[in-house]
């Protein structure tokens, strides 16, 4: 095989044209393919983004995340063995400036959220000041860079699912390289504003719970929904990853949509390169007849011909991985990443695997073809 490595490149380059345009037809599906099994990988095998995230639960309402829950949960979950902190996470929503200002808009307990979101960097002095001072709030690096908001500014939040108006002073901006676009304030700020007939004064949206250790993930929230399970306010706790994925579920069943896309793509590469080799192998038919009659074997006339569309494969595979890691990066920089972290190395494995499976298949037919073919039939072939 290694022999034939020189005559195998020589007959990549020698119809340029025809190789570029299945170069660059392989490259764009394969980058499309590159793109979809990240995606796949940072959806349902991606890493905690930090040591706390692995240790962090979230309780929610068993039927939705619109039913509040209990104040008084919170204490009870404290108490629960393997629980090491407990703070409320309450959606607030509300209006910054205009609509088109979105970002996230938490309500918490200012003295416990920092000590489960341990991943949060922020000064010492700015983390005092948000728990001294009940208007007082914290947002995120990636918000105050996008919105020009500096520290000691005013910022006033006109609510909608609560109907109040949170008139807040910037007094810390927090730092993660992952999860840093949400502001945070007071709960007891909110619980003050709202009306003393409000049944929301006495409820949380849901909790973050954090775990004395991963390994207790799994029974802290076995633990806390056995302890809620016959109450009129159920719960369903998990872990913070787990949470996140459930979002997925209101776009329907995506991992058989990215595998039906995947299929798609690959079925649609194969075609491309079996017609390309097709053609080639059609072209030298006179050719590969008189290596045969140079000492050739019909074994090495096969290997000539599959290490040539595995080659082109594979440079296509090189080339869909680069245009894939530039696609990577544009939804790495959007709002709405899903937690996208890029290309890595399994899901680039994968597709220079699935290059080199398909230039195998895409050649195997004609090969056989060609290695079988009878000598004088081809030196007289004129086609």
């Amino acid at each position: 095989m290694l022999r034939l490595g020189p005559l195998i490149f020589r007959n990549v380059l020698r119809n340029r044209r025809r190789t570029i345009l299945t170069l660059a037809s392989t490259a764009i599906s394969l980058a499309l393919l590159a793109l979809l099994i990240a995606l796949y990988q940072a959806f349902f095998y991606g890493e905690d983004a930090s040591p706390s995230s692995a240790m962090r639960l979230i309780c929610r309402h068993r039927v939705s995340l619109t039913n509040p829950l209990p104040s008084s949960y919170q204490a009870r979950i404290q108490s629960i063995p393997g629980v090491e902190e407990v703070s409320a996470w309450s959606w607030f929503q509300g209006t910054w400036k205009e609509p088109k200002y979105f970002f996230a808009r938490f309500a918490v307990d200012a003295d416990r959220i920092f000590n489960i979101r341990k991943d949060w960097e922020m000064p010492a002095e700015q983390l005092a000041a948000f728990k001294r001072e009940r208007t007082a709030c914290v947002i995120g690096k990636k918000i105050c860079d996008q919105h020009g908001i500096k520290l000691g500014e005013r910022v006033t939040i006109v609510g909608d699912i609560y109907p109040v108006t949170l008139e807040l002073t910037c007094v810390g901006i927090f730092n993660h390289p992952v999860n840093n676009e949400c502001l945070v304030f007071h709960r007891e700020y909110l619980t003050e504003l709202l009306p003393q007939s409000s049944r929301s004064r006495d409820s949380v949206g849901t909790y973050m719970i954090l775990a004395t250790s991963p390994d207790n993930v799994p029974r802290v929230a076995r633990a806390v929904d056995s302890m809620f399970d016959n109450s009129p306010y159920p719960t369903r706790t998990e872990s913070e990853q787990e949470f996140g994925r459930s979002f997925l579920a209101f776009l329907g069943n995506i991992k058989l949509f990215l595998a039906a896309i995947c299929a798609a793509v690959t079925f649609t590469i194969l075609l491309v390169s079996a017609n390309t080799v097709a053609m080639a192998v059609r072209e030298r038919t006179r050719e590969m007849a008189i290596l045969r009659t140079l000492g050739y074997t019909p074994a090495e006339i096969l290997q000539l011909v599959l290490g040539e569309s595995v080659v082109i494969s594979l440079l296509g595979g090189l080339a869909g991985l680069g245009v894939g890691w530039l696609l990577g990066r544009g939804l790495q920089a959007s709002p709405a990443n899903f937690g996208f972290t890029g290309i890595k190395w399994q899901a680039a494995t994968v597709v220079m695997a699935m290059a080199a499976f398909i230039g195998l298949l895409a050649a195997l037919v004609p090969a056989l073809i060609a290695a079988r073919k009878n000598v004088v039939e081809s030196l007289r072939f004129t086609g």
